[in-house]
């Protein structure tokens, strides 16, 4: 199993090198913001998803795997790039440690992973939350939109619900300028391919 890599990163830019002790109960935690006792319960779920989505995969998984560390090598975020359902590309476990959120770490962290992307490959698509505003704010600096559509696969696209919480917590600036497109019909044909969620 080949370990994901890190990023650390400064004033003078970021440095790719292998996360040597990046381990999976340590990454639950960092990914969850959880202890580790409430993690090994949620391990479940995690593995299921894990082993449906990329457990035929899992060298790649952990190739492409980026995390950002801390000094004392501890993950505060990561992200990555995934091909789901074989066909599109979305981003993958986006997440910045709470206490760590508002530094330019995300920012940092998604540009790497947009970079790394072909331009043959895109568009790009993502899963949120209202709750994650501050991301979603990112996401429409990046030119992310949100999708229309009322049932994306075999989920019920709660926009409309989710877009009256966001103009509360927003600044309204930022939320006059989300962007909103419908989905690509090859978008559309790849997620409803599987009946497993692959973002």
């Amino acid at each position: 199993m080949t370990a994901p890599s890190r990023v650390i990163v400064d004033r003078h830019g970021c440095i790719r090198i292998p996360c040597t002790t990046c381990a999976w109960e340590k990454y639950f935690t960092h990914k969850l913001g959880i202890d580790l006792k409430s993690a090994k319960e949620y391990n479940g779920f995690m593995m299921e998803y894990f082993n449906d989505v990329y457990g035929s995969k899992e060298d790649l998984f952990f190739q492409k795997c980026l995390f950002v560390c801390d000094k004392n090598d501890t993950p505060i975020g990561t992200c990555f790039a995934w091909k789901a359902y074989e066909k599109i590309s979305t981003i993958h476990w986006f997440k910045v440690r709470k206490n760590y959120e508002g530094l330019g770490i995300g920012r940092a962290l998604l540009s790497i992973v947009m970079r790394s992307i072909k331009e043959n490959d895109y568009p790009v698509f993502l899963h949120t939350q209202p709750s994650s505003f501050r991301a979603i704010k990112l996401y429409s600096d990046f030119g992310f939109a949100f999708l229309t559509d009322p049932i994306i696969g075999y989920r019920k696209n709660d926009l409309e619900e989710c877009l009256t919480i966001l103009k509360e917590h927003m600044p309204q600036k930022d939320f006059e300028k989300l962007q909103f497109a419908e989905a690509p019909e090859d978008f559309l044909k790849a997620v409803k391919s599987s009946k497993i969620n692959q973002f």
